[in-house]
């Protein structure tokens, strides 16, 4: 991850609506090279709306968000190229092998990869012998996991946002995730994820979140 320079994600007083509804309210807070942010709250409570606020998908109904010290919003190209985001569910089409949807996903983001490139991460995300299965025929862990095949090829950004990364999965790929975040970590990058329970990050602990 060489050459992500210094990296930070601030919020300023950061409230968020959704039709009509105030979620949140005078959200601060800031973050910096290798830190991690665990968001935790009740359904409803506006986990998802927030971490589609930092990545730069949703505005906020008052305040601002930073990135890199500058005001997100005129820098919304910049910081597509410099985030990874994974939603709450799988975004993959049923009718495309696995290996197809992380082929389209990275072409989307702007960072295409080869076929070589994207057997490699799914192999790592533990989905050796079903890379050229329908996603349809895959079960909700191995569906996850072929979302999750994103991060190996995504180095080179350094702010990840990941709503419920570890939901569906068994306990090795649970540590299989755990190894990629804290590798990114390491290395200088931001994480902000959402969960219920603890997560079995090493390291420094998380800064922690209750809506």
């Amino acid at each position: 991850m060489a050459g992500l320079g210094l990296v930070s994600l601030e919020l300023r007083d950061v409230a968020c609506a959704r039709g009509g509804r105030l979620l949140f309210e005078q959200l601060s807070l800031r973050m910096s090279a290798g830190q991690w942010l665990q968001v935790a709250g009740e359904n409803g409570a506006g986990k998802s709306s927030l971490l589609r606020l930092i990545a730069g998908l949703l505005p906020p109904a008052r305040g601002e968000l930073l990135w890199r010290g500058t005001p997100m919003a005129p820098q919304r190209e910049r910081l597509g190229l410099e985030r990874l985001y994974l939603g709450h569910e799988p975004a993959l089409k049923d009718d495309l092998s696995a290996l197809e949807n992380l082929q389209a996903a990275c072409a989307l983001a702007g960072e295409p990869v080869t076929p070589d490139q994207a057997l490699d991460a799914l192999e790592q995300a533990g989905l050796a012998g079903s890379t050229h299965r329908p996603v349809r025929q895959l079960s909700q862990g191995q569906r996850r996991r072929c979302a999750l095949a994103r991060l190996p090829l995504a180095r080179r950004r350094p702010l990840w946002v990941l709503d419920e990364a570890f939901n569906a999965l068994d306990a090795a790929a649970c540590d299989w995730l755990a190894g990629q975040l804290q590798r990114h970590l390491q290395a200088g990058g931001l994480a902000v994820l959402t969960s219920h329970q603890p997560l079995p990050l090493g390291g420094p602990a998380p800064l922690a979140l209750q809506l």
